[in-house]
């Protein structure tokens, strides 16, 4: 998050893992296996007595602003219907906005060319209000994702590299491309043109840093090279020749792949080894990028936060195959969120996890997920390991339902409360009069630490925010809705 004067400062990190990122595996979405035996454990992990957050600590709730508030010229989109959305937000109570810092928008017209007016027009209408804003340096692109509504792909300069040379995006084993990120096998190569991805991703936060200071208080042979080192290093030489033969297709459930069914070669020596070493270069990859975003952002006042996915499929299921394909090792036997919490405690960042609105009983019995008992785990995880936890919703919630969920997971009764909340996300449909006043009631109570149960009618008189909005002028009341 950054800030403006006399508002304590923080900074939102987000190194995005996409989930297209596979081991030449399957897509775990859309599965079905079947259900465990009702008698093994689940992650059981050693608890502690420390808690960052106790039951009664104000929770700031902080909301996403849309993913096309900077426009495709690098202006702020809609200012006048940004500055009433705004407004009506203080009036919620709620803490703060964030904003996607798109790399595709930011470093669009060449290498170290930054443009960040739009972002710096953004920062003072924010200032102006009162709030608190969260920036979020994503260095992937937009599209493609549930609720997307905008395209930004990567700067046309690095798509030009691509081109040139495919193999520095993620490449399953057939040999599809997807080119919304830059593989973290390129981290220390000089592949664009002549700096290296981690130069890039530390330059470009510095070049934040410098222009906001004033308001802060081939890449498949590159893995394979390294793969094949880490077997020759075990003895183990056919190893690092290629990644598991048996972990199937797309779409195909994992019962069905000798890897990741129940009993399958995910547990055997070569397939801890293998995903020792898979999972060991995402935390080689987020241990890169924060460290370089703590050296630049030291004594700004910044504080910083890392975006751990909520890969819920098949979480009661003994390998966990969808989150093994992510870069998260864990399965019944390990706890794959350890190491990354420790890795974010060694920069004193916060642990930034999703899916917080989400219930069991709300997905799909085939898919054997779990949110609830991957979001314990985290917390559990968080709290062992000495740091913060933050939340986020991972699809758009308006009922009383989601936000009752999100009151329950914010509370510290099981592991870490939650620090802040940044809820998913302002748009038109949020303004409607009962979705208004969800919001406004759900603000008070993270506010008094989770106590309050929302209401089924109008007790605090959210109308006069909404009429605000409704009395204004015509015009502005058009623009004001549409963001």
């Amino acid at each position: 998050m950054t800030c403006f004067a006399q508002i304590k400062p923080s900074f939102h990190l987000k190194a995005t893992n996409s989930k297209e990122v596979q081991f030449f595996a399957p897509n775990m979405e859309g599965r079905n296996i079947n259900n465990e035996e009702e008698g093994e454990k689940l992650h059981v992990l050693t608890t502690s007595t420390h808690s960052n957050n106790s039951s009664t600590t104000k929770v700031p709730v902080f909301v996403m602003l849309p993913l096309d508030t900077i426009n495709i010229g690098g202006k702020l989109n809609k200012p006048r219907a940004m500055n009433a959305s705004l407004m009506a937000l203080k009036s919620a109570g709620v803490e703060g906005v964030m904003v996607d810092c798109w790399w595709g928008l930011v470093e669009k017209d060449g290498p170290l060319k930054y443009n960040w007016e739009g972002y710096y027009e953004l920062v003072k209408m924010v200032q102006e209000h009162g709030l608190k804003l969260q920036v979020v340096m994503s260095f992937h692109q937009c599209g493609g994702n549930v609720g997307d509504s905008c395209s930004i792909p990567l700067p046309p300069w690095v798509l030009e590299e691509i081109s040139k040379n495919p193999d520095l995006v993620y490449t399953d084993r057939s040999g599809r491309r997807n080119p919304e990120y830059i593989s973290l096998g390129c981290d220390l190569l000089p592949v664009l043109r002549g700096r290296t991805p981690i130069q890039v991703y530390t330059e470009f936060m510095r070049s934040f840093r410098e222009r906001f200071k004033d308001y802060l208080g081939d890449v498949i042979v590159y893995m394979k090279a390294s793969l094949a080192a880490s077997a020759e290093a075990m003895g183990k030489n056919d190893w690092g020749r290629g990644g598991p033969h048996d972990s199937g297709q797309y779409n195909q459930f994992p019962e069905d792949t000798g890897f990741f069914k129940r009993d399958g070669t995910w547990n055997n020596e070569y397939g801890q080894f293998f995903l020792e070493w898979y999972s060991g270069k995402l935390l080689e990859h987020g241990d890169r990028i924060l460290g370089s975003a703590e050296g630049i952002f030291r004594g700004t006042g910044a504080k910083l936060s890392g975006k751990v996915a909520g890969i819920h499929w098949h979480y009661n299921t003994r390998s966990h195959a969808a989150e093994l394909t992510a870069g998260y090792y864990n399965t019944r036997h390990r706890d794959g969120y350890l190491p990354i919490a420790r890795m974010f405690a060694k920069h004193g960042v916060v642990f930034n996890f999703t899916c917080m609105e989400m219930r069991d009983g709300e997905q799909p019995q085939s898919a054997n997920c779990s949110p609830e008992g991957l979001v314990r785990q985290v917390k559990k995880a968080t709290q062992i390991a000495g740091i913060e936890l933050a939340g986020e919703n991972a699809l758009e919630r308006y009922d009383g339902g989601g936000y009752a969920q999100v009151l329950a997971t914010s509370r510290s009764e099981s592991g870490n409360g939650l620090s802040a909340f940044t809820y998913l996300r302002l748009k038109k449909r949020l303004f409607e009069p009962e979705n208004w006043r969800n919001l406004v009631e759900f603000v008070k109570s993270m506010s008094e630490g989770g106590k309050t149960r929302l209401p089924e009618c109008d007790t605090s008189r959210t109308d006069l925010y909404v009429g605000f909005l409704k009395q204004s002028h015509a015009k502005k009341t058009a623009e004001a809705v549409v963001v």
